[in-house]
Order: structure tokens, then sequence, then C-alpha cells
């Protein structure tokens, strides 16, 4: 059973099913942290690179989403292209992982309890992500 969830190609449709929600999902985050009265009171260049940005962001985890969860056995047949998304992929979020740890001050997070949560499971999703991906170059390079 090479498609199973716990399969290589599996994790790799999961990591993508959970990209392309994550994605989506910023849809409604900036009302969840109060984004829109926080970037109302910044000048206009800033809050519009800001809203850019985020848009970006969430269009980014869509598309990179997108590739693993219809394409995982493309991203497996071992050609250059699978090999070059395998490796860039990995490279993006083992970043993504490494900035959960260097650029996040502790202190937006110690103390609350929801925060704190959060971190951890972002710590534990980035780690998953960055690691399924690298596995899979591994695997197929």
């Amino acid at each position: 059973m090479t498609d199973g969830l716990f399969s290589l190609q599996g994790q790799l449709r999961a990591v993508g099913a959970v990209l392309v929600v994550l994605g989506l999902f910023h849809l409604v985050l900036p009302r969840l942290i109060d984004w829109p009265s926080q970037v109302s009171r910044m000048a206009d260049l800033a809050r519009q690179v800001a809203g850019a940005h985020f848009f970006f962001i969430g269009t980014t985890c869509v598309l990179l989403g997108a590739l693993p969860l219809l394409l995982a056995p493309d991203l497996l047949a071992a050609g250059r292209l699978g090999r070059a998304v395998l490796a860039a992929e990995t490279v993006f979020w083992s970043l993504r992982w490494l900035f959960q740890f260097v650029y996040f001050s502790p202190s937006l997070w110690r103390g609350d309890p929801l925060r704190t949560l959060a971190h951890v499971a972002f710590c534990l999703l980035w780690t998953w992500v960055a690691g399924v991906f690298g596995l899979a170059l591994f695997t197929v390079g």
C-alpha cells in the first residue's frame, strides 16, 4: 500500500492538505488576532505592505500545499523537477521551523497558556512539515 496515510506519499498528501487549510485560515486569522485594529494605526504604506504580505503568505501556503496534495506521486518519481520542488519545500519549511525558535520572542507566549499551546503546536507542525519534505527529498535523491 504505497498511498496509505502512513506511507510517504500519504504523509506528503496530509502535509499538503494541512498547508492548504493553513493558507485558507489566513482569511479569518486577522480578525482572530485583532489585526485590523492594530494595522489601522500604521502609516498607509506600512499597512498596505503588511496586508499584501499577509495575503501572499496565505496564498503561498495554499500553493505549496497544493503541490504535494495533488501531485505526491509525481514528487516521489525521482525526476529533476520533483527533487527541485522537494528541495525548495524542505528549505522553505525548515526556515519557517527555525523562525519559530529564533525570530519569535518567547515573551509573546510565555505565561499565556493559549499562546504557549499555539507555540508548541506550531513547533510540532513545522517539524512534521519540514521532516516529511526532507524525508521525501532524501528518499528520491
